[in-house]
């Protein structure tokens, strides 16, 4: 087992190496290209920031491949599968898409059917879901058909859910990289715990995923030099789809021992080891919700669901109060604590501790959520003794436009409008505009 470790491991990191060392040749050539567009209303950056970042996070995952490729325990996985020329087939046309949009700008519908067309070559090349598993029920084999139209269901939801939580420095990437973590530890378990070689695809796709993004993200925090683009959230989120049906769609429950003793009541008993079975879809939970929320909004408005706006999940962060850099702090704990959470659940569901301490954690999101609702004020005797979001409203307000008259009057009085003296440091308006 140690040695799959460190071959896991040794991938991880050339992805990262390689996709951290393309970042800033990308940008330049970004900038060169002019894939640079100019700032929109619903854009919480205020300069010109050069996209094309999927273009390194697409060399990542080429070198992860590789060199998995010419790793003895990772061989494998090519040998005995061909999900992973699926994803590179799947993954370069996204890519492709990506890179023209960033640069001109294509249709929605255009990107939706070049979304359809990747998750179809995938599907053709073996990477589809075979069967579902369903509480009560058990194993339910899908014919070609079901099988096709959930897979590709499932690629295009994803993929529009990291796109559309790709709205603030860093924020895509992290919580990408966080849930896919928590995935890869659910991934490889069920590879050694149980003995399944089928969710071999599924662990390796999960650690070149992680090292796309841990190699994207020092170019991208706040303040980012580089945004990942459509090529790089599309990129991102079809192989996070790829992932996930690999494990979902492919590794038969049955081979766990989940139906025992028979289905039904083993179903039940077995409910925390069925349950990650799901995972790949609580993993995008939080993006998931975003999607699900900005379609209503847009719909009931009666506008496009492909409508640009501002009422995204991050974006009623900011309005709340929080800064840029909490409000990605406080989407990257929600992602965390659903996917780990949802893990921990799993390996020892028995665990009162476990469920104490995700309802704890989950309480103390609500209250990072509400914390600007909770700041302190300061008594108005010691206002002028600490900064000014300490204050109240009112009276910082005041005393901004105390400090702000000076140098109004001052700039006045170079233009040759009014010349202030120092006597006469706040004129009386009335004598001012008589004098005119």
């Amino acid at each position: 087992m140690g040695q799959p470790v460190r071959e896991y491991l040794l991938t991880l990191c050339v992805t990262v190496a390689v996709t951290y060392l393309l970042t800033g040749p990308v940008r330049k050539f970004a900038i060169a290209a002019g894939a640079m567009p100019e700032i929109r209303a619903r854009d919480v950056h205020r300069e010109p920031t050069p996209r094309l970042g999927g273009i390194a996070m697409f060399g990542g995952l080429c070198a992860g491949l590789l060199i998995a490729d010419h790793l003895q325990s990772l061989n494998g996985v090519f040998e005995r599968s061909n999900e992973p020329r699926a994803l590179l087939s799947g993954a370069a046309l996204i890519w492709l898409v990506g890179v023209l949009d960033d640069k001109f700008e294509l249709d929605a519908l255009i990107k939706l059917g070049a979304q359809m067309i990747a998750a179809g070559v995938m599907v053709i090349q073996g990477l589809t879901i075979l069967w579902i598993p369903v509480p009560g029920i058990g194993t339910v084999a899908l014919t070609q058909w079901q099988g096709t139209l959930l897979t590709v269901a499932l690629v295009v939801i994803t993929i529009n859910a990291v796109n559309f939580v790709d709205g603030l420095d860093g924020l895509a990437a992290g919580m990408v990289c966080i849930a896919t973590c928590a995935f890869f530890l659910y991934a490889y378990r069920i590879w050694f715990g149980y003995g399944i070689e089928a969710a071999a695809p599924a662990t390796l796709f999960a650690a070149i995923l992680m090292g796309m993004c841990l190699g994207f993200l020092p170019h991208n925090m706040h303040p980012a030099r580089i945004f990942m683009g459509d090529s790089g959230s599309m990129l991102i989120g079809l192989v996070l789809a790829a992932s996930a049906i690999s494990i979902t769609g492919q590794v038969d429950p049955d081979t766990m021992a989940l139906f025992v003793g028979g289905e039904r009541n083993a179903t039940h008993a077995m409910l925390p080891v069925f349950i990650p079975l799901l995972l790949p879809l609580t993993i995008i939970a939080i993006p998931m919700a975003d999607l699900v929320l900005a379609i209503v909004r847009r719909t009931w408005k009666g506008q496009s669901p492909f409508a640009a706006d501002r009422g995204h999940l991050h974006h009623r962060l900011l309005e709340l109060g929080h800064s840029h850099s909490r409000a990605v702090l406080i989407m990257y704990f929600w992602s965390g604590l659903i996917a780990f959470g949802t893990v921990a659940y799993s390996v020892n569901s028995a665990s009162m501790w476990i469920v104490l301490a995700i309802a704890a954690l989950s309480a103390l999101g609500l209250v990072l959520l509400l914390l600007p609702r909770f700041t302190p004020r300061a008594p108005r005797w010691a206002e002028g003794l600490v900064p000014p979001r300490y204050r109240h409203a009112r009276r910082a307000a005041e005393a901004a436009a105390e400090a702000a008259r000076p140098i109004a009057a001052g700039v006045s009085g170079v233009n040759g409008a009014t010349a202030v003296g120092p006597r006469s440091r706040f004129p009386d308006r009335r004598k001012a505009g008589s004098a005119r």
